[in-house]
């Protein structure tokens, strides 16, 4: 079986063909180049590498959120039009589930997390090489997201590259509780998404026209929307 892996939830970018379990090419990438400009080209480009036309491909597998609100539009809307198109069947994953997998071998807990801007974050825990599901991907500030965890009362495995910028503060609240993840499994890669994603029933083709991305956070312009119709009501 031939999977196509998408992962553009935030920065980074992978792009991963995978075939009956084997990773044939896979470009995993962390510079400054908007996804709308080279998710498709670099599509192209593994699926060219790897010797495979789209057409042979059996399934698609995507990073569904949360993260980036554009980078989750793009990867999302890239998979529903080649599947759709291609008329293959395609499986969205927690782009913070896919994060975590980089680490499934630590038996403990796992804390992905994406930056969200303003001390807040895109989390979720999970435990384990069967990445069992702790605390159900959420987004919250910092600070709040700590004080759950220190109720764990046990080491947490940190990933993800946006870590460093909350660190400090983890390691302030968590103390000796608190364990990094090397940095070279902090960048999410498309081949773990296809292998989360290998593990579920494919769906019928005709479920691409209902899958939706999973943001986990309304946009800023319409909260901003939401908070002045509030405050027109309440004069």
């Amino acid at each position: 079986m031939i999977w196509l892996g998408i992962e553009t939830a935030n920065a980074p970018l992978s792009i991963a063909v995978v075939r009956d379990g084997q990773v044939i090419a896979e470009i995993v990438q962390n510079i400054k180049l908007t996804h709308s400009v080279g998710a498709m080209p670099a599509i192209e480009d593994v699926l060219a590498r790897a010797n495979i036309k789209p057409s042979e491909l059996d399934a698609i597998a995507v990073s569904e959120g949360p993260g980036s609100y554009t980078g989750v539009r793009i990867g999302v809307t890239l998979a529903k039009t080649l599947a759709w198109t291609l008329q293959k069947p395609l499986i969205g994953i927690s782009s913070l589930k896919a994060l975590a997998a980089n680490v499934a071998l630590y038996e403990g807990f796992i804390c992905p997390i994406f930056d969200a801007r303003r001390n807040n974050v895109y989390t979720g825990v999970y435990r384990g090489s069967e990445l069992d599901t702790i605390l159900d991907d959420y987004h919250d500030h910092i600070d709040g997201l700590l004080a759950r965890l220190k109720t764990l009362e046990e080491p947490i495995l940190f990933v993800g590259a946006d870590v460093a910028v909350f660190w400090s503060r983890i390691v302030e609240v968590l103390g000796d509780d608190a364990r990094r993840a090397p940095f070279s499994y902090d960048l999410p890669r498309a081949s773990e998404t296809i292998r989360l994603a290998s593990a579920l029933e494919l769906p019928c083709v005709e479920a691409v026209h209902h899958f939706v991305p999973q943001y986990k956070r309304i946009a800023e312009a319409e909260a901003n929307w939401l908070k002045e119709q509030k405050e027109k009501r309440d004069e």
